[in-house]
């Protein structure tokens, strides 16, 4: 099993197309040959994290799919449809090296490349924020993203999510593992982070995996 993400950026007034599309094309993703998991995502300009990053110009599916099935999603009408509205498609090919937690009840990515990979890393991490806890979270993640921006090493990162509120989660490109971890546990803002969420229990349910990247189409 390989996963892949496909990142579109579609003009303002293919907005209507993309909110049917995410509707509508949730089954036919989960019912395509060789997809063992797969989302839809809206996106955030990954200035801020929250609610307000929103980005109306860029959409994305997330796969975890049958290497031999890739190129027949590739080709696929439900590809071909946000391709043929879209001005610019980007398509990584990764390959699990961790994945912690659950997405949708379900442990999507199986880790297959051994733990002290170092090249090229994406990082992808997802949580369902507790509604009462939306607010403390929020305030919480400013620091966290200037940090980030300013973290050496990362290539690019937004947000990523099922929905603006409640379903949030992150995309991140690196040049290497160790630049990734150097973030995770060096940043105190991050540490910070981690310590309130377990200390006031944010995430009734949340995922952090990382990504050796196979194959990348296309510019972030």
């Amino acid at each position: 099993m390989v996963t892949v993400l496909y990142f579109w950026i579609l003009p303002t007034k293919s907005l209507p197309f993309a909110l049917i599309r995410m509707a509508l094309d949730r089954g036919a993703l989960r019912k395509t040959d060789g997809v063992e998991f797969g989302k839809l995502l809206g996106c955030g300009k990954g200035e801020t994290f929250l609610p307000s990053d929103v980005d109306i110009n860029r959409w994305g599916l997330l796969a975890t799919i049958e290497e031999n099935q890739l190129a027949f999603l590739d080709s696929s009408q439900l590809v071909q449809r946000w391709r043929n509205h879209s001005t610019k498609e980007f398509r990584i090919v990764l390959d699990p090296i961790s994945s912690h937690g659950k997405w949708s009840k379900r442990e999507p990515f199986v880790p297959n490349v051994p733990a002290n990979f170092d090249g090229q890393i994406a990082a992808v991490t997802r949580a369902r924020i507790a509604w009462r806890q939306n607010l403390k979270f929020w305030k919480a993640v400013p620091p966290v993203s200037k940090s980030l921006h300013s973290a050496e090493g990362l290539i690019a990162a937004f947000g990523i999510g099922e929905a603006p509120i409640g379903l949030q989660g992150t995309f991140s490109l690196w040049q290497s593992s160790s630049a990734l971890r150097n973030f995770a546990y060096k940043s105190q803002a991050h540490k910070d982070v981690i310590e309130a969420t377990e200390r006031n229990k944010w995430f009734p349910e949340e995922l952090f995996a990382r990504f050796a990247v196979r194959d990348v189409r296309g510019s972030l």
